[in-house]
């Protein structure tokens, strides 16, 4: 028997068999051809499924059980020899234990085995990991009524995950009262010509492996403003009192001013409303009035006629 067989064990071999004196031995005339070719097999590495954080063990198969010199069984990693755990479980076997983390994904693993006579062979796989990360929502929150919203959630993951948009209810944000197209590749949400109706709370939910892992929510505001609105009798008596209110639902609040025609003075201002009252008013209060809306860089007017009547 041979062990540990070299391609230099590689030529013609006889029968010879000997007694217990020299001259009792014979050697058969017919010879038989061996020939040794260089080792071909490569180890066999077997990979279970990969979870991040999951504790998994890695298994390399050296080739040719059959007989010879356990070999030298090594792992590598990035092309460099592992510090992981590595244990001979059996003369032609070895695992490798380790905790599979997300910058494992994509990376290959070698594992070496080496036979008397330097004569290596190795065999390399890439390591696959499932693994999630957390949510990311990148995008303008803040949007000016008629302009495109526009958001994108990400979340790096293998496999990749489905992420879906939906906006929640006023009434419970627990709720999701509508969801959204999205690219489910990409995660981007568009919403085009936006009212202030788009403002609120929207959620972004990561699905990877069939299971919901990672939610974000994230607040949209639309701003916006409306035209001025005057309420309050216009036509009053000598005497009364006059009192109108105006009002400009906006966001962020308009800045109400309340002006009288071909006059610079402010009668009276506040913050989304604004209420001008004048006390015993006489036939002088008779003119027009103007309410300005100022709106970050907008502003809207609305005029209103009033009439003192003279009291007979």
């Amino acid at each position: 028997m041979i062990n540990d067989l070299r391609e230099s064990d590689s030529g013609f071999y006889q029968l010879r068999v000997e007694g217990s004196k020299q001259s009792d031995a014979f050697t058969f005339i017919s010879k038989a051809p061996v020939t040794v070719k260089g080792l071909s097999q490569k180890p066999t590495v077997v990979i279970p499924p990969l979870t991040a954080g999951q504790q998994s063990t890695l298994t390399c198969t050296a080739p040719g059980l059959c007989s010879g010199s356990a070999p030298d069984i090594t792992w590598s990693w990035r092309g460099k020899t592992t510090a992981y755990k590595s244990e001979e479980t059996q003369r032609h076997t070895s695992t490798l234990t380790f905790n599979p983390l997300p910058k494992h994904h994509s990376t290959s693993v070698t594992c070496t085995v080496s036979f008397r006579g330097d004569i290596t062979t190795e065999e390399t796989q890439t390591v696959n990991v499932s693994y999630v990360k957390e949510v990311q929502i990148t995008g303008s929150r803040k949007v000016t009524e008629g302009e495109t919203l526009s958001l994108t959630c990400s979340v790096e993951s293998f496999p990749p995950s489905l992420i879906t948009w939906a906006k929640m209810s006023e009434s419970d944000l627990q709720e999701d009262t509508d969801t959204f197209t999205q690219d489910q590749r990409t995660g981007a949400l568009s919403i085009y010509n936006v009212t202030a109706e788009d403002s609120g709370q929207y959620v972004c939910t990561a699905t990877h492996l069939n299971k919901t892992h990672k939610m974000r929510n994230v607040t949209v505001t639309v701003i916006y403003i409306r035209k001025p609105q005057i309420t309050g009798c216009t036509s009053v008596n000598e005497g009364d009192v006059l009192s109108l209110t105006c009002s400009a639902e906006s966001f962020p609040p308009s800045v109400i001013m309340w002006t009288k025609l071909s006059s610079n003075t402010i009668l009276h201002n506040g913050t989304g409303s604004a209420t001008l009252v004048i006390p015993n008013v006489t036939a002088e209060h008779s003119g027009q009035y103007i309410c300005t809306a100022n709106h970050l860089t907008t502003t809207l007017t609305e005029r209103v006629t009033v009439t003192v009547t003279l009291c007979s």
